[in-house]
């Protein structure tokens, strides 16, 4: 005679915390609004909440000791996530349209790595390579958690310049980060700036690997768009309807890329732009934009939890000083530097506050964190995750509650937005 016993398997604790965690987060928040709510900082505050309260649920991952964890599954979502921003773009030509996302990668994201690694020096005793290395970390916007204030998906069309400029350099800043996370590793593991060390950094890092970075995008996003379209004429894989094309394109691209030494980011976001221009009216391009945003849904409601768990082991790290490296960011840098950046373009004063101050922070520093660990030993490495955390979850509450009201106001028309 067979004898049941039942236990509480602590694995089965987790799945259905964390699938109550992301449905309540979902649910809760449209008691309150009646617009599309963003469902962000509950998901950070629930996960938090459960980690800590829920008895038998496993212990969470601590990015401290597992740091290929976080690099792996944050690397997933930020490349499914710039597929499927370079497949919302419907128009790549127009009068300006790509000043004000140029200037602000050109002028804001550098600025802002630098007035990043002053504050890092000055508050929080950093070194060069330091204060440098949590600049990149923490420059990009980011192409996840976003949502709120980019333009719609495939073929919706009335891209607005707010909502533009915003999605456009969420796309590329990513990739057009990595180059100084390389060279605050380079700095770091020298100990010092040398003319040498610049000229590789500025040929390796800068040079061959972007243009490596764009050429592979456009080159895959183009076969992809071959293979999905045209080849066979009469019987394309488009017909299918099957989105999981758009999971398979993404890694191939990046793959490739990687194995070129490019820069894969650059590179799924450039497939994307390069995808959409094939068969640009064919309503796959929807489907496929549906599945790559499900996707990049899941893995970013995954790390948001996590993000919650994990946050009683960085807890002590956060003082004060690297406290206020978060708050200087979401409300001084980030919108002094833009507000600058965006100075000469056709945008006028309620349109530029609004791309200065809604550039979210997400998954894509958590990345560069990850990543920088687990190539040289981070110096008060608790700290830097402290403060990366610390000003995510700042900018999901901060710019999370306000972002899709603000950018809703500026962007409706004139008449509408006054209420006649």
């Amino acid at each position: 005679m067979r004898i049941s016993v039942f236990g509480f398997d602590s694995f089965h604790i987790l799945l259905a915390a964390t699938g109550a965690i992301i449905i309540l987060s979902y649910w809760m928040p449209r008691f309150i609004s009646g617009r599309e709510p963003a469902a962000s900082a509950a998901l950070v505050f629930l996960g938090l909440a459960a980690f800590a309260l829920i008895p038998g649920i496993p212990d969470a991952v601590n990015p401290l000791e597992n740091p290929l964890v976080w690099e792996v599954t944050a690397e997933l979502c930020v490349i499914i996530g710039l597929f499927g921003t370079g497949l919302r773009i419907d128009s790549l030509t127009g009068h300006d349209l790509w000043r004000p996302t140029i200037r602000l990668l050109v002028f804001a994201m550098p600025l802002t790595i630098l007035a990043l690694a002053i504050v890092g020096w000055q508050a929080a005793g950093m070194t060069l390579a330091g204060g440098l290395l949590l600049g990149a970390i923490l420059s990009p916007t980011d192409p996840v958690l976003a949502g709120d204030v980019q333009v719609g998906p495939p073929l919706e069309g009335g891209e607005h310049p707010v909502r533009y400029a915003l999605t456009t350099e969420a796309g590329l800043n990513d990739g057009l980060a990595f180059p100084f996370i390389h060279l605050g590793i380079a700095v770091a593991a020298a100990g010092a700036v040398t003319a040498e060390l610049l000229i590789e950094w500025a040929l390796l890092d800068v040079l061959y690997r972007i243009s490596v970075g764009a050429v592979a995008g456009a080159a895959c996003g183009l076969l992809l768009g071959r293979i999905l379209f045209r080849w066979p004429r009469k019987n394309a894989l488009a017909v299918t309807q099957s989105g999981v094309v758009a999971f398979a394109g993404v890694i191939l691209t990046y793959g490739m890329t990687e194995l070129f030494e490019g820069y894969g980011f650059i590179s799924v976001f450039v497939a994307g732009l390069v995808l959409r221009r094939q068969e640009s009216g064919h309503h796959f391009h929807e489907r496929l934009h549906d599945f790559s945003q499900s996707l990049e849904h899941t893995l970013t409601a995954l790390l948001l939890v996590a993000l919650g768990a994990a946050i009683p082991f960085l807890w002590p790290y956060l003082d004060w000083q690297h406290a206020a490296i978060g708050l200087a960011l979401v409300f001084i840098i980030r919108p002094v530097t833009a507000w600058l950046a965006l100075t000469r373009t056709d945008l006028n004063f309620r349109e530029r506050f609004v791309i200065a101050f809604y550039g979210v922070r997400g998954i894509g520093s958590v990345y560069y964190l990850a990543y920088a660990g687990n190539h040289i030993e981070l110096v008060d490495e608790g700290a830097l995750w402290a403060t990366v955390a610390f000003t995510i979850v700042l900018s999901i509450v901060v710019h999370g509650i306000t972002a899709g009201l603000a950018v809703e106001r500026v962007t409706e028309p004139e008449g509408q937005a006054s209420g006649t």
